[in-house]
C-alpha cells in the first residue's frame, strides 16, 4: 500500500502490524506538505500520525515538538519516543522536567510551547512539525485557550498534525484550521478497530444491552440502531431484579408481604464474576477518590486475589526499584502497605489523590498485565495509554461540585473508549452496573451517541493581552484575536440569524403604504404616538382605580353592606371579617345573598367600594350554621328594604381625569394628537385603513429583524470587545498605555497564572519584599490552590506572623481589582484561597510529611499543589528582577523541592 511512497513505508517499517486506511491518509496528507486534523476513537491509534510527524521532521533536519495536555501524558510519549529513536534525540519540557530541551524531537505540555511562543524563544528555530495530541482539549473551560493560542501564533512555515477525539464538528473545526494555517487535510473515522460490546450487570447476570448483535453496536447509518434488550427493559419497569440468592419474601410489620430490597453486589464479587466470563483485566469507573480506595479494601478483605505467586513477587521486585528513594519513614504516611497488598493481588486504585510515583507504578503494571483490575476517576480517561479488555461503570450520574449530574453522551464514550487493547483483544466490553432507577434505553441512547460537539472556551486573559500588544500592537492584536475558533464558532452561529434578518428587511422593502393624499408615514407615526399615549394613560388609571379599590376595602367593618360590582360574586354582600392589616392584596370575608360564606379578593373589586348601610352582626354568630347565615341574611335584606338599588353607589372617581400624566402624558396633549391626526390630509383617503394595516406589519417586522440584528450585534466581534475591555483594564493599572507596554507590562508578560494581574500587582507594590522563603511560599500558595470543596464553612488554618498580614493585604487588593474589572464589565480574576497556606509554610519550614497531611489533603494533591507553587515561584523569580522577591523565590523553591515532592516523577 506503501509503493512509491519511500518515507512512509521506511516509517511503516518501524511497525509490527498494518497501517488502518486512516491512518495512511493522515500520513500521506503530511508527507504531502498539508497540515491534518484526524478525528478518530480512543484506541484507534491515531498516535501513529504523530509519530510520523516525527520521522518526517528527523529525516528531513527539522525539528518536531510533540505536545500533549497533561504532564504524564507527555512523560509516557517521552518514554515511547526515546525507546524508539534513543535518549539524545528527544527531550522533554513539563515545566517539572527539562531534559535534552534543544533535541530535535521535544515533547511539552501545550503551554511550555505557548510560553516559547510569546517570548520568542531560540529553541523555536528550525521547527518543522507540530503535534497537538488530545487538541479536544480545546473545549477545557480552564486551559482551552491555549491550544487556540498557540495554532494562531505558530509559523506559518510549521506543519500541524491535530488528535482528536472523535467529535461532531470535526469538519468546521478543520474549515477553522484551514482559515487560520492554510491547507488542512481532515480525516474523521468512527470505526473503532476493536468492536467494543454493552452490558449491563444484574446483580451477578451479564445481560446484553443490545439484542440481536450480541451486544454490540453494529456498524452502518445511525438510523439502523439495535434494539434494547426486552429482558432488560422489564428489569426497568418491575424496578426489581430477580434475587435468586434472597429468601421468601419476609412479611412486614403491617401485615403483608414485603419485597426484597435490591442489594447490589459487592465490588468483589463483581470482579470474580468478569474473571469468570474472562473479562478481565477491567477498569471500574467511580466517581470518588474515597471510593476507589475503599473498593480495593474491599477486595482485599474478601480475599480477592488475580494473581499468582511468581506475578505476585515480580511486583514486589518493579516496587521496590521504583520507591526506594522513598523515605522509610513516609511509607506509612503514603499509605503504602495497602497499596502494596493490594498490587500483590493484582488490584489497585488510580487517581489524582495519590502520590504521583504510586500511579506511574500502577500505570506500569497494568499495562504489563500484572494488575487486572483498577478502580478509578474520570481522569484516569483523559489521556493516559491505559487500556483494559473490560470497563464497568458503577453509576450512571456524578458529583459535578454542585449536584449529581447524569453522565454525558461524550463522557460515556470517553469512559468506555478505554474498553479493547488493540493488538491483544478481539472486542472490548463496557459493562454499566444496574440498580434501580437506571432505564436502559437512557444507556443505549448514550452507548450509541458517539459523538460530541468541540465548543471553544477561548477568551484574552491580561498576561495574553501584555503579550500580543508587545509583538503587535493593539490593533494587530485584536485582528489575531478575532481569528480564534472561538469567533469563528460565533460567526457561524449567526450566520442564519443575520440571513434571517435579511430576508425580513427584504420583505419590508416590498411593502408599499404609501398614500397620495400625504405622507402616510407621518400619519402612521402620529398614530402611534396617539395609541401609545393613550394605551399608557390607560394603565395608569387602572393602577390609580386599584390603588383606591384596595384603600376602600381596607376602610370597611364588620357589618358594612356593600356591593360587589362584578363577576361570579357580584350582586350585594355583608362583611363578616374585614382585611387583616398586613394582608397583600387585601380579601375580605362575606356573607352573599345567596346566604354563602366567601372570601373576596381585590379582584372582585376593579373599582373603590363604599358602604351602602350597615347592620350589628351578633357576637354568637356562626358562619357554619346555615341558620344563622340564613337569619342574617334576612335581616340585611330587611334594611336594605328601603334603599334604592337600581344603581351602584357613587364613588370618588379614580381615573386621574383633568391630571398631569407623568408616564403617558396630559389630557390635553392626547386631545392635540387626535386634532392633528384629524387634520393630517391622510385622514379622510379612503384606503386609509388598508395603508394602516400595512404599515403596520412593517413596523412588526421591523421589530423582528431589529431583535435578531442585536443578537447579530451581541455575537460579532465578541473577542475583540473583550479584548478591548481587557487592554482597558491595563490602561487603567499602567501594564500599557495604548500600543505601548510599560515595564510593568513587561513583567505581567512573564506571568503565566489564572491570577497573573494579581501577582503583577503584589510585585509592584511589594507586598512581599519583607517576607522570608516560607511566608512567601504560604502567600504566594493563595494564587495557586483552588480547594475541592468550596461549601467548607470553616476557616481555614494560617500561619502566623507576617504572612497572615500579607494574605490579608493580598485580599484586599484582589477586591480592589475586582472592582476595576467590574467596572469593565469583566470578571477573570477569582479571590485567592489560603486553604493551602498552612500546609505551604510548615513544608517549606521542613515540617515531616506525617504533620503536613491531613485528611482533606491527600499525598497526590500535596504533591500536585507544591509543584504548582514551586512553577509560580520560579515565574516570580523570574520577573522580580532585583526586588528582594526574587531571592527569596529561589529559596522558596529549594525548600519545596524535597521529600516526595523531590522524588515525584509526575504531576
Amino acid at each position: 500500500m506503501t509503493e512509491g511512497e519511500p518515507e512512509l513505508a521506511a516509517f511503516q517499517a518501524l511497525y509490527d502490524f498494518s497501517f488502518d486506511g486512516f491512518q495512511l491518509d493522515a500520513c500521506r496528507a503530511l508527507n504531502a506538505g498539508h497540515g491534518v486534523l484526524l478525528a478518530a476513537p480512543t484506541g484507534s491509534g491515531k498516535t501513529v500520525v504523530g509519530e510520523f510527524a516525527v520521522h518526517l521532521a528527523l529525516t528531513e533536519g527539522r525539528k518536531c515538538f510533540y505536545t500533549t495536555p497533561i504532564k504524564a501524558l507527555s512523560n509516557q510519549k517521552y518514554a515511547d519516543l526515546v525507546r524508539r529513536y534513543s535518549a539524545p534525540s528527544v527531550g522533554l519540557l513539563t515545566g517539572d522536567n527539562s531534559i535534552n530541551g534543544e533535541a530535535p524531537v521535544v515533547v511539552m505540555t501545550t503551554e511550555v510551547l505557548r510560553n516559547m511562543l510569546y517570548a520568542g524563544s531560540p529553541t523555536l528555530a528550525g521547527l518543522g512539525y507540530v503535534v497537538l495530541d488530545e487538541v479536544h482539549y480545546l473545549a477545557n473551560a480552564f486551559r482551552g485557550a491555549v491550544w487556540e493560542e498557540v495554532i494562531i501564533h505558530l509559523p506559518e512555515s510549521v506543519r500541524l498534525a491535530a488528535l482528536s477525539a472523535t467529535v461532531s464538528n470535526a469538519e468546521e473545526f478543520g474549515d477553522w484550521l484551514s482559515q487560520v494555517r492554510g491547507g488542512t487535510t481532515v480525516i474523521v473515522d468512527e470505526h473503532r478497530p476493536v468492536p467494543l460490546w454493552q452490558h449491563m450487570l444484574v446483580g451477578l447476570r451479564l445481560y446484553d444491552l443490545f439484542t440481536g448483535t450480541n451486544g454490540s453496536l453494529p456498524p452502518g447509518p445511525r438510523d439502523d440502531s439495535p434494539k434494547v434488550n426486552p429482558e432488560l427493559r422489564r428489569l426497568a419497569q418491575r424496578e426489581q431484579p430477580p434475587d435468586r440468592r434472597a429468601g421468601p419474601p419476609r412479611s412486614g410489620r403491617r401485615g403483608g408481604p414485603r419485597r426484597n430490597l435490591y442489594r447490589p453486589p459487592s465490588r468483589a464479587a463483581v470482579i470474580d464474576r468478569l474473571d469468570a466470563a474472562g473479562l478481565l483485566p477491567a477498569i471500574t469507573f467511580i466517581f470518588s477518590r474515597a471510593g476507589c480506595d475503599a473498593a480495593v479494601l474491599q477486595c482485599l478483605n474478601a480475599g480477592l486475589r488475580l494473581t499468582t505467586p511468581d506475578e505476585a513477587a515480580e511486583i514486589s521486585e518493579l516496587v521496590r526499584e521504583r520507591t526506594a528513594d522513598i523515605p522509610e519513614e513516609d511509607l506509612p504516611v503514603l499509605g503504602y502497605p495497602d497499596w502494596l497488598a493490594g498490587l500483590q493481588r493484582g488490584i489497585a486504585a488510580h487517581h489524582a489523590g495519590m502520590l504521583p510515583t504510586f500511579k506511574e507504578v500502577v500505570e506500569e503494571l497494568f499495562t504489563a498485565g500484572l494488575i487486572r483490575a483498577v478502580f478509578a476517576t474520570e481522569t484516569l480517561s483523559l489521556g493516559i495509554n491505559m487500556p483494559a479488555r473490560t470497563v464497568v461503570i458503577e453509576r450512571m450520574d456524578k458529583w459535578n461540585g454542585e449536584n449529581h449530574a447524569d453522565l454525558t453522551a461524550g463522557e460515556y464514550t470517553q469512559l468506555t473508549g478505554r474498553a479493547g487493547r488493540r493488538g491483544i483483544d478481539v472486542e472490548g466490553h463496557a459493562v454499566v452496573l444496574w440498580q434501580p432507577g437506571i432505564d436502559p434505553v437512557a444507556v443505549a441512547g448514550l452507548a450509541g451517541t458517539r459523538t460530541y460537539p468541540l465548543s471553544s472556551s477561548f477568551r484574552p486573559s491580561y498576561n495574553m493581552a501584555v503579550n500580543l500588544v508587545g509583538q503587535v500592537g493593539r490593533q494587530r492584536a485584536a485582528a489575531l484575536l478575532e481569528s480564534s475558533f472561538a469567533q469563528f464558532q460565533a460567526d457561524r452561529a449567526v450566520l442564519g440569524v443575520a440571513r434571517q434578518a435579511r430576508r425580513i428587511r427584504e420583505t419590508m422593502a416590498q411593502l408599499e403604504f404609501g398614500c397620495d393624499q400625504g405622507d402616510f408615514a407621518e400619519y402612521q407615526a402620529i398614530r402611534k404616538e396617539l395609541s401609545q399615549r393613550e394605551g399608557d394613560q390607560s394603565r395608569r388609571r387602572s393602577v390609580a382605580r386599584q390603588a383606591e379599590a384596595a384603600a376602600s376595602l381596607e376602610n370597611l367593618r364588620r357589618g358594612d353592606i356593600v356591593r360587589v360590582p362584578g363577576g361570579r360574586r357580584a350582586g350585594i354582600a355583608l362583611v363578616l371579617e374585614p382585611p387583616a392589616a398586613a394582608a397583600e392584596p387585601p380579601g375580605l370575608l362575606v356573607l352573599t345573598e345567596g346566604r354563602q360564606v366567601k372570601r373576596l379578593t381585590l379582584a372582585d373589586f376593579p373599582m373603590p367600594v363604599a358602604p351602602i348601610d350597615r347592620v350589628r352582626i351578633p357576637n354568637w354568630f356562626s358562619a357554619r350554621s346555615a341558620k344563622h347565615r340564613r337569619d342574617l341574611a334576612s335581616t340585611v335584606r330587611n334594611k336594605l328594604a328601603g334603599h334604592d338599588l337600581g344603581r351602584p353607589p357613587r364613588g370618588r372617581r379614580a381615573d386621574g381625569a383633568g391630571g398631569a400624566d407623568g408616564a403617558g402624558g396630559s389630557d390635553a396633549e392626547i386631545e392635540q394628537l387626535r386634532r392633528r391626526l384629524r387634520q393630517h390630509p391622510c385622514h379622510g383617503c379612503a384606503d386609509r385603513e388598508e395603508h394602516a394595516r400595512a404599515a403596520e406589519r412593517h413596523d412588526r417586522l421591523d421589530r423582528e429583524a431589529q431583535a435578531l440584528e442585536r443578537r447579530v450585534a451581541g455575537r460579532t466581534h465578541v473577542i475583540a470587545r473583550t479584548f478591548d475591555r481587557v487592554c482597558a483594564v491595563l490602561d487603567r493599572l499602567g501594564y500599557t498605555d495604548g500600543d505601548t507596554v510599560t515595564a510593568e507590562g513587561r513583567r505581567l508578560a512573564g506571568l503565566y497564572a489564572e491570577l497573573d494581574l494579581l501577582v503583577a500587582e503584589c510585585l509592584r507594590q511589594g507586598l512581599w519584599d519583607d517576607l522570608a522563603p516560607a511566608e512567601l511560599a504560604a502567600c504566594v500558595s493563595a494564587l495557586t490552590f483552588e480547594s475541592r470543596r468550596s461549601d467548607d464553612p470553616s476557616p481555614p488554618r494560617l500561619p502566623h506572623g507576617a504572612a497572615r498580614e500579607v494574605l490579608a493585604t493580598m485580599d484586599s487588593l484582589w477586591g480592589e481589582l475586582d472592582e476595576v474589572e467590574k467596572e469593565h464589565h469583566l470578571s477573570f480574576l477569582r479571590q485567592p484561597d489560603p486553604g493551602f497556606a498552612a500546609a505551604a509554610h510548615a513544608w517549606a519550614r521542613g515540617r515531616p510529611l506525617e504533620q503536613v497531611l491531613s485528611s482533606d489533603l491527600t499525598p497526590g494533591d500535596f504533591v500536585r499543589a507544591i509543584k504548582q507553587l514551586i512553577d509560580l515561584l520560579d515565574q516570580i523569580a523570574a520577573a522580580a528582577g532585583a526586588a528582594p522577591a526574587a531571592d527569596t523565590a529561589r529559596r522558596a523553591i529549594t525548600a519545596l523541592r524535597r521529600g516526595v515532592v523531590a522524588y515525584s516523577t509526575l504531576g
